[in-house]
């Protein structure tokens, strides 16, 4: 069964990684440049965090498909997630999700997704960064890498 497990992560990091027939040769071409980032939010509470972004591309190429990775600082709970299509866990406390087409200059489908933390820590850091850009080369990483410490009291914590 763990194998199986094992195999079926994978399965889904290389569809992430290779992206969907549609676009697979739309979008940037190897070497291009493009300019991700992502902002959205997160709220913890019993040990549930909450995280929406939305990524976006600043151009000047447009972007096949991308992967975004967030990690956090506590272990995932071992069972029970159910992550958003498109999304899969890669490792002890990180997700990767993949971000579909993303044009020059515009917003993203918005990424929804609740996970289960390990325990009920009284607070989470969540790293959200770009582990892949759809061949496209991205010269400005500083506003890809978000960083954003998030406490056990059920508020609205922005990135």
């Amino acid at each position: 069964m763990r194998r199986m497990r094992g195999l079926a992560v994978w399965g889904a990091l290389a569809v992430l990684a290779v992206g969907s027939p549609a676009v697979a040769g739309a979008g940037a071409r190897d070497g291009a440049e493009a300019d991700l980032s992502y902002h959205g939010f997160a709220v913890l509470h019993g040990g549930r965090v909450d995280v929406r972004l939305t990524p976006r591309n600043h151009g000047p190429a447009d972007v096949a498909d991308a992967t975004v990775r967030l990690r956090w600082s506590v272990p995932l709970a071992a069972r029970g997630q159910r992550l958003p299509q498109g999304c899969a866990r890669t490792g002890e406390r990180s997700v990767v999700c993949r971000t579909g087409p993303l044009a020059a200059d515009t917003l993203g489908e918005r990424i929804e997704l609740e996970v289960r933390l390990r325990g009920r820590p009284a607070e989470a850091t969540l790293d959200v960064d770009t582990v892949w850009a759809g061949g496209a080369v991205d010269r400005n990483r500083a506003n890809d890498r978000q960083q954003v410490l998030v406490l056990d009291t059920g508020d609205t914590y922005y990135f």
